[in-house]
């Protein structure tokens, strides 16, 4: 049903409903792609003055955070950086908080971040590794505060295999691991922020770190600006909603905050959901998507994601399950309203899509950790930040960087692709004008029986602690060769 008037009024952000908090950042910017990021923390760290925090899935201290530096460079090395900061400042107080990932799953990371306790063995960075609780569930959270004045959150992880330009070059040097390897490109958001937002996030870490470690620490005030250097603000003093993913553990409450968000957006949106990310498996995202496919007047929805999923893992569950939703959501397409695509490189090679993003109307932007999954809305542990600008001036922001973003993946400047957008009327369609290769189209494919199978069971992806061991208790039933319909 399209939102109705009321609705359409209603605030996209609402505390207690679809996000823990709403604050205002000052200043608030987009970070594309880790390039971005990177020069921008390592700018940010330099100007710590009380504290930094870092809420991570991965973390690996040999990370350069300039890639212009030698791979084996230890001076330029995240790890190496953050004890020097401590040793030039001893009032700074640095912790990690990384998720204690199964030894199966730090095996195909070298073993990181369970090496990193090495490097900070005396204890100048508090480094700790954080069990989520239930069994099979991670901390996938990507967090940094610092001084509680400026705080980054996003999709991207700090580690050895994440940096890549906009540009996604085939084979970069830049991107070389301490291996002598060069890793797929990969595609990152992350933002930035400054005022009562990242004091908020700044709350969340330290809740975060006294469930870990039972310390408790207290905020910070600082008369220095640790804004990074050179990042023009893209928002200025701008409504940020904080949501949250938490699983029901330990005698608390489920938290699912981030699934709230996106289906509340779903249903109020008029013209556009575009959304960029991982994984896109859920079946309550699918069906809300679906519902409104099928009216008269939907808006247009597109999507944007990997080819295949790096990891076999991966492939078999996620890509097989994706399978099932694109399925869904093309039948539910009777306007010609819904577009799937996956990025490649100029050479064509597959951009790993590890971002997650989503914008409504071009009037919400949401950037954090959240995948278009069950586990991601209510096993994992996640954090989305929100930003819905008051005035045009904050909408054409947001458009401005959809444009770009899109461009980025056609290989056009963000003027260009405005103004095919403009042209032709619709998103997906000005995306296929551009004839250069590079956006190929998504669709649904076949499933093996076996695949099938893992798909309406979804296996790998549960929902919440309850049924993390009963794939039965979600099963979703496949689309596919549904009964026709019996008219009364």
């Amino acid at each position: 049903m399209s939102p109705s008037a009321d609705e359409q009024n209603d605030p996209w952000l609402e505390p207690g409903q679809n996000c823990w908090r709403v604050e205002t950042a000052g200043r608030f910017a987009v970070l594309m792609e880790n390039a971005a990021y990177f020069d921008a923390l390592r700018s940010a760290l330099g100007k710590a003055r009380r504290s930094v925090v870092l809420l991570g899935w991965q973390f690996d201290p040999r990370t350069r955070l300039d890639p212009a530096s030698p791979p084996n460079d230890h001076q330029a090395q995240i790890g190496h950086q953050l004890r020097m900061l401590v040793k030039a400042r001893p009032e700074l107080d640095i912790r990690l908080l990384i998720w204690k990932s199964p030894l199966v799953i730090a095996a195909s990371q070298g073993f990181f971040p369970h090496r990193a306790q090495g490097w900070f063995r005396k204890r100048m960075v508090e480094f700790r590794l954080d069990r989520p609780g239930p069994i099979g569930a991670c901390h996938h959270q990507k967090v940094v505060i610092i001084d509680d004045a400026v705080a980054f959150c996003g999709g991207g992880d700090i580690a050895t295999d994440r940096w890549d330009s906009i540009e996604h070059l085939d084979g970069d040097p830049r991107r070389c691991q301490p291996s002598g390897l060069i890793p797929s490109p990969r595609h990152e958001i992350m933002c930035v922020m400054d005022g009562p937002a990242a004091r908020a996030l700044g709350d969340l870490g330290r809740e975060r770190w006294f469930r870990s470690t039972s310390e408790r620490t207290v905020p910070d005030d600082v008369d220095s600006d640790p804004w990074p250097d050179g990042v023009e603000p893209d928002l200025l003093n701008t409504p940020v909603g904080i949501a949250r993913t938490e699983p029901a553990w330990a005698g608390r409450s489920e938290v699912r905050e981030n699934e709230h968000l996106h289906l509340d957006a779903i249903r109020k949106a008029r013209r556009l959901i575009y959304l960029e990310n991982q994984y896109f498996t859920s079946p309550r995202i699918a069906a809300a998507l679906a519902a409104r496919l099928a009216e008269p007047d939907s808006p247009e929805v597109v999507l944007v994601s990997t080819g295949a999923s790096p990891s076999w893992f991966d492939q078999i569950t996620m890509d097989t399950a994706r399978s099932e939703v694109l399925f869904r959501l093309e039948q539910a397409d009777s306007n010609n309203r819904f577009y799937a695509f996956a990025p490649y490189t100029k050479g064509g090679e597959r951009i790993i899509v590890h971002a997650k993003v989503s914008i409504y109307d071009d009037e919400v932007v949401r950037i954090g950790s959240t995948n278009l999954n069950n586990r991601s809305f209510g096993f994992d542990t996640e954090c989305d930040v929100a930003a819905a600008p008051t005035t045009e001036e904050g909408r054409a922001a947001i458009r401005r960087f959809r444009h770009r973003t899109i461009g980025h993946w056609i290989g056009v400047n963000t003027e260009e692709f405005a103004a095919a957008e403009a042209l032709v009327g619709t998103v997906g369609e000005a995306i296929c004008r551009f004839d250069t290769g590079r956006m190929q189209t998504l669709g649904a494919a076949p499933p093996s029986a076996f695949e099938r199978f893992i798909a309406e069971f979804q296996l790998g992806d549960p929902t919440s602690p309850s049924d993390a061991f009963r794939p039965w208790k979600r099963r979703s039933p496949s689309q596919r060769n549904q009964p026709p319909r019996i008219s009364a």
